[in-house]
């Protein structure tokens, strides 16, 4: 199960966070900063994948014995784009390399919505992220990976927003996406 999806930029600004399990805001907003802390501070080479905080594991355990721990969050994958991470935590049923490619999915619909996305698109069309998100994920749970599935599916509830004053100039795009760089490049 996904427990939540996050975005942050470099700066550590979240620019999207959706928690499937029920946390307190104050407990929200430690774990946001930590991971971020976490995750900003590795090296390039290090694999995308980290054991979840302390604070977030100890504050979801279950209390009723009769509750199997399986659910329990217990992994942070992340992927890092040009100025955002992408960062999903989840429990160890999930496998860490599907939800890389879970998050290649979610970074390349948004790209094909937006025509080039880059950060200000996320920030003014937050109802396309959400809705991006919603295609592929109910609930803390992955029910659409076909990139064109999720992007049929946000184009078909009219959230996509008209790029008006960029044209798409200066935008961020994933040229090279597919070759596994992992870079956005710009124009």
């Amino acid at each position: 199960m996904i427990n939540a999806v996050l975005v942050f930029n470099n700066s550590g600004q979240p620019r999207l966070t959706k928690f499937y399990t029920q946390l307190e805001t104050s407990v929200q907003q430690r774990l946001i900063s930590e991971i971020f802390t976490l995750v900003s501070n590795r090296p390039i080479s290090s694999c995308n994948f980290l054991p979840l905080p302390p604070l977030l594991a100890n504050t979801s355990k279950s209390s009723t014995p009769t509750t199997p721990h399986n659910d329990t969050p217990s992994l942070v994958t992340y992927r890092h784009y040009a100025t955002l991470y992408f960062i999903i935590i989840s429990t160890s049923t999930e496998s860490p390399l599907a939800l890389l490619d879970l998050i290649q999915v979610f970074v390349e619909a948004l790209d094909r919505l937006f025509e080039n996305v880059c950060e200000l698109d996320l920030i003014f069309n937050f109802e396309t992220l959400h809705a991006t998100l919603g295609e592929l994920i109910v609930g803390g749970v992955v029910v659409e990976t076909q990139l064109e599935k999720v992007v049929d599916g946000v184009r078909t509830q009219g959230k996509v927003a008209k790029r008006p004053v960029n044209d798409g100039k200066g935008g961020l795009s994933l040229g090279g996406f597919g070759r596994g760089d992992g870079v956005w490049t710009g124009r």
